[in-house]
């Protein structure tokens, strides 16, 4: 090797004599090396490390390898391939010019001023001799300080330079300023991607870490240090990441690669690897028309990539919708949709189609799409259906088209009705996934066994024994070779009793039976139909049946208007309900015998009392007697209705039998009992016991506590708890305005002895009843203290205990606690209170505080009262209105100097009245053991 084989003194004295010619040129020089360092290039080092490495191998026309390693703190980059020479030393120490031919990326040129970021003495060694630069000699040489350009100045190595590792042809050595380890980890996170770029490079090492690069057709191979391969399909400077069987693992953001990594963010499926007129820093593509050109030619290869996948695959190279990540991102992303919206691509049964002609099943079913495709144009092939195709096709240009769509196009065609099982067998597993709903097929077409085809299953009969003997109706019938569980999900409905029950030409007959039976048509064979359809499913039966014309006695009625000849109902309605122009009739015997009871009462024939359920009444339209009274007594409006209907029609000597027939069937028992149900609310006020409604009668052992206000109900041999279920009277309470309205004339009715704790309790139930009980009429007569009845001109509501004492009870009205419901009595009363006429007290009194008085004081604490704050007034002898009193208010308390006074004056003070008594006891002898004895 000579001492200087690439003529690096002969440059350096060139850029020496440069620079002390023109001064400015070394500013130029520094500032153009600064701006490529911490410019264009910064974080570029492996970037042209593997660049050179690659550009080396192309120019030996050979796969080359490259080796980055660490050795006594340098960071040594190998590689194989063309050897180091004159004009690439001559290209290093320029700055401005590369030594590249046609087939390199950009050997020794601008761009190892990446290598600047790690180190100031960067070494080149080659088999052909070697260069070193250096900042230190730099500023020796030019008698400079600070900044300088480290590669103008090239020196040959030293003669104890270490030779290039074995099998290699070139190293790059750097002294590195930087952390070595973080170093290697960065320059490793780029091996794979910069391994795909330059197809010269076979292998990358980086440490121990190993990556190589081989090709099979048009896919390359990556294998990293794992063993993980990762494959890309190539195709004139694209290349789509695939799995081992080819499918698409289509990128969502990468930049574009010119051959190596830009700064241009792109958002395809593919990464692009394209020759393109770049900015100096190679980070940003220049604008011009040589970047369209570039750009455009791109998106045409583009097309050839996607054909090289597999047809199934192709939604994956349409870009997603979305906002661009750049401005070639956005011009690439439009000519390459626009080229897949323009161009055939896309497989379909009579070849490829463009994608703004094609159109995409929106329901994932590879075999539906093969079943139809005959019948829509431009149908993509299987697999490309699905939601996920439809919409990642949608960029470019794909109409979708779903189940309905289908349908649609299938209407007129013309094929055997073993194919369409076939279909029906494709749809069903997407209906019952919910992939497509039903509505979509509602109008699929049917064959019926008549050879028509109907647009969609509703209102079809799937074959059934029974259809020969109701074939006169009009029943359509699918044909057997079609019959599948789809329709049936569709509406068609198979010709069993069930079935047939429900079908709409058998109502339309039914509906229209009796007005048939009395224009003179034969309807006996209908209701046989009917009747032998019930009895093979009696659970069938709709409300709609009970129209069904049977005869009777006058002829023919619809089947609810009947009652069955052995009915009870017979013995408790009034007899003119089976006259001719009365609501029921009785059904024919001789026809009733021929029929079994359970089918008859299911159409509606009357064995008891019908029974009516609605779970959401909305008004009360239900044909009950008196319903509105009964809607309207309800604070809120039913959330459900069970009643029974024709309580009306009963005789009213009757009512314990019917009552007894009620109570004995479970259907009509509930009713009974329904919780503020329709039923109990009429009987108790329309039934009669002995003349009488039950709620005018109290129940035997209520005698205690309603003995005076209400009769007790005679013996009709019923069960108390019916009698109680019916409205008898068990306690007293007040549940509307009627119950409000006879208490009051109970109460003021002389011919009754009211007790005096029934009276007290009356009152109160009245007051705590929630009505307004202003909407009635006050009393004439009022039941007073006494238990006499008075004129209510006479009479005041007590609202205050201590009045007792100067009034009389003959002319107070009073409740339970008439201190706190005495205003609400008085307003249903309509009568004023005691206390707006009160006696003033004669004399002050001596004021006393509570915890002065010891008697009181210890009563209260036997009794766990605490004192209320103040006291009381205490008079020898107490007087209001002139007449003695042990106790009075009038905004302030007086007793009377005795244990009664003080005792009922301390309870009032303390909100403790009801303890007046013990009080009174303590206060007279306060020792605990009038208490405890």
């Amino acid at each position: 090797m000579t001492t200087d084989p690439f003529g690096t003194e002969r440059l350096r004295a060139s850029v020496l004599a440069a620079w002390r010619d023109s001064p400015t040129r070394f500013t130029e020089d520094t500032n153009a090396e600064y701006d490529l360092r911490v410019g264009g290039y910064r974080d570029r080092l492996f970037v042209e490390l593997v660049q050179n490495a690659a550009d080396a191998a192309a120019l030996a026309g050979e796969p080359g390898t490259l080796r980055v390693s660490l050795k006594n703190g340098e960071l040594r980059a190998a590689n194989t391939g063309a050897a180091l020479d004159a004009p690439g030393v001559a290209s290093l120490a320029s700055l401005r010019a590369s030594a590249k031919d046609e087939r390199a990326v950009g050997r020794f040129g601008v761009g190892f001023a990446a290598v600047l970021a790690v180190t100031a003495a960067p070494r080149i060694v080659s088999r052909t001799g070697g260069v070193a630069f250096s900042a230190a000699r730099t500023r020796e040489e030019a008698a400079r300080a600070g900044d300088v350009p480290v590669l103008r100045l090239p020196w040959p190595v030293g003669e104890d330079e270490p030779p290039v590792p074995d099998g290699f042809d070139t190293e790059v050595r750097l002294p590195l300023d930087t952390g070595a380890d973080a170093l290697l980890d960065a320059l490793a996170a780029e091996a794979a991607d910069l391994l795909l770029a330059l197809p010269w490079l076979a292998r990358i090492e980086v440490g121990e870490s190993v990556w190589t690069r081989a090709t099979a057709g048009d896919v390359v191979e990556l294998r990293g240090p794992d063993g993980t391969v990762r494959r890309w399909l190539t195709h004139a400077g694209w290349a789509l990441r695939v799995d081992e069987d080819g499918r698409p693992e289509p990128l969502d953001t990468d930049v574009l690669h010119a051959p190596t990594p830009t700064d241009e963010r792109l958002s395809l499926p593919a990464r692009l690897m394209l020759s393109i007129p770049l900015e100096p820093s190679r980070r940003r593509v220049l604008p011009g028309t040589g970047a369209r050109a570039a750009l455009g030619a791109a998106a045409g290869d583009y097309l050839g990539l996607a054909g090289k996948v597999g047809a199934g695959h192709r939604a994956a190279l349409v870009p997603r919708a979305g906002f661009p990540l750049s401005e070639v991102d956005g011009e690439l992303r439009e000519l390459v949709t626009r080229r897949l919206a323009d161009e055939p691509w896309l497989p379909s049964s009579r070849g490829e189609v463009p994608g703004s002609a094609a159109r995409v099943l929106t329901v994932d079913s590879p075999e539906l799409v093969r079943l139809v495709a005959e019948f829509v144009p431009r149908l993509l092939d299987a697999p490309l259906c699905g939601h996920a195709a439809a919409t990642a096709l949608a960029p470019a240009g794909v109409a979708p088209i779903g189940a309905a769509d289908v349908v649609e196009a299938l209407t007129g065609a013309d094929k055997p009705p073993s194919w369409w099982h076939g279909l029906y067998d494709v749809l069903k597993p997407l209906l019952e996934s919910h992939a497509i709903a039903a509505e979509d097929l509602g109008a699929i077409p049917v064959p019926l066994a008549d050879g028509r085809t109907l647009p969609g299953p509703r209102g079809t009969l799937l074959f059934g024994e029974l259809l020969s003997e109701v074939d006169s109706i009009g029943l359509r019938v699918v044909h057997p070779e079609a019959v599948h569980p789809l329709l049936e999900r569709l509406g068609a409905k198979r010709a069993e009793a069930p079935d047939l029950l429900d079908a709409p030409e058998l109502r339309d007959a039914v509906e229209r039976s009796a007005e048939d039976a009395l224009s003179g048509l034969d309807t006996r064979p209908l209701a046989s139909v009917v009747i032998r359809l019930l009895g093979m499913a009696p659970g069938a039966a709709g409300e709609w049946l009970s129209a069904l014309a049977l005869p009777c006695s006058h002829g023919w009625r619809r089947a609810g208007e009947l009652v069955l000849p052995s009915s009870p109902l017979l013995a408790v309605f009034d007899g003119e309900v089976f006259e001719e122009d009365g609501p029921l009739a009785v059904l024919d015997a001789d026809f009733a015998d021929g029929c079994p009871v359970d089918v008859l009462t299911a159409l509606g024939v009357l064995d008891t009392f019908a029974v009516v359920a609605d779970d959401d009444p909305a008004a009360p339209d239900h044909d009950l007697p008196d319903e509105e009274s009964w809607w309207d007594s309800r604070a809120k409006p039913p959330s459900r209705l069970y009643a029974l209907r024709d309580l009306d029609l009963v005789a009213d000597n009757a009512w314990p039998a019917a009552l007894s027939l009620i109570e004995g069937r479970p259907e009509t028992h509930r009713a009974l009992h329904e919780p503020g149900g329709h039923t109990g609310w009429w009987l108790a006020r329309y039934a009669l016991l002995d003349g009488h409604p039950p709620v005018e009668w109290r129940l035997p052992e209520a005698s205690a506590e309603l003995g005076g206000l209400y009769d007790e109900v005679p013996d009709l041999g019923l069960s108390p708890a019916l009698l109680a279920a019916v409205g008898v009277k068990a306690r007293l309470g007040v549940a509307d305005l009627d119950d409000a309205a006879d208490l009051l004339e109970r109460l003021g009715d002389p011919a009754r002895t009211v007790p005096a704790g029934l009276l007290l309790s009356a009152h109160a139930a009245l007051v705590d009843a929630d009505l307004d009980l202003t909407e009635l009429d006050a009393p004439d007569t009022v039941r007073v203290l006494d238990g006499s009845v008075a004129d209510a001109d006479a009479v005041t509501v007590l609202d205050a205990p201590w009045l007792l004492a100067v009034r009389s009870p003959a002319t107070l009205a009073a409740a339970a606690e008439p201190h706190v419901r005495a205003a609400r009595l008085a307003e249903i009363l309509d009568l004023p209170l005691a206390s707006e006429s009160q006696p003033a007290v004669s004399g002050d009194g001596e004021y006393a505080p509570w915890a002065e008085l010891p008697a009181v004081r210890i009563a209260a604490g036997l009794l766990g009262v605490a004192l209320p704050d103040g006291g009381v007034l205490v008079h020898d002898e107490l007087l209001a209105g002139g007449r003695g009193v042990r106790w009075w208010h009038d905004g302030r308390l007086h007793a009377e100097d005795s244990p009664e006074g003080l005792a009922r004056a301390f309870a009032w003070a303390a909100d403790r009245w009801d303890d007046r008594f013990a009080l009174a006891a303590l206060i007279e002898d306060a020792e605990p053991a009038t208490w405890l004895g």
